[in-house]
């Protein structure tokens, strides 16, 4: 049973309690009453609320998961070994994108380790219309392919492709590779279109799991 964390402040402590249970086992009301050791009654009343300010979200058969303000500790968590295997792979920087509102935020950054390299940290935020791949894949703005690049668009010199991760049919976040443009073979998508789209995949599918 997920023991309920005591701050003196009983409603939150029980609102938090459920959101950590439902990030790691999705649960319906009566499931979260059972684990909880509360009412069925307070458990729907306090996840109704939960997904009110998106901490929470319910599926139609009445299982409520994570929401899109409570995702990213675990979108990074899970996103960063998967980054880390693609920079590992290329030797490029790659990075993990969220929107919020009308700004990108990079959420997750792993920095190849070649000596003229891209360095963008954690937490740098964007706006979403100065472009660049990551904001257009962000937008859905995508190819054929499921990936869109971005040459010389915000740095001169530096090319990017990103790649939607989603959850069921919604976009959530974007993988970006962002690299010098005179180590790419071709276009930024040629080189590297291909391993952003299955890394992205890969992320969804743990998302999904």
């Amino acid at each position: 049973m997920i023991s309920v964390r005591s701050t003196g402040v009983g409603v939150l402590d029980k609102a938090m309690a459920i959101v950590e249970l439902c990030e790691y086992r999705p649960s319906s009301a009566s499931q979260i009453a059972r684990e909880l050791d509360m009412k069925t009654s307070t458990a729907h009343r306090l996840a109704t609320a939960l997904v009110a300010h998106e901490l929470l979200q319910r599926d139609e058969s009445g299982v409520y998961r994570l929401g899109r303000r409570a995702q990213p500790s675990r979108l990074t968590d899970l996103a960063r070994p998967c980054l880390e295997r693609l920079t590992r792979d290329i030797r490029e920087t790659s990075q993990l994108w969220l929107a919020r509102g009308s700004d990108r935020i990079c959420v997750a950054s792993v920095i190849a380790d070649t000596e003229l390299r891209v360095v963008l940290a954690s937490g740098v935020s964007l706006p979403l219309s100065e472009g660049g791949s990551a904001a257009y894949a962000l937008q859905g703005q995508l190819g054929e392919e499921g990936w869109c690049e971005a040459v010389s668009r915000r740095t001169p010199g530096l090319g990017s492709v990103s790649a939607p991760v989603k959850e069921g049919d919604d976009i959530i976040a974007a993988v970006c590779v962002v690299a010098p443009l005179f180590r790419m073979p071709g276009s930024p998508g040629d080189a590297y279109g291909a391993q952003v789209v299955a890394t992205a995949a890969r992320i969804s599918r743990l998302l999904a799991a």
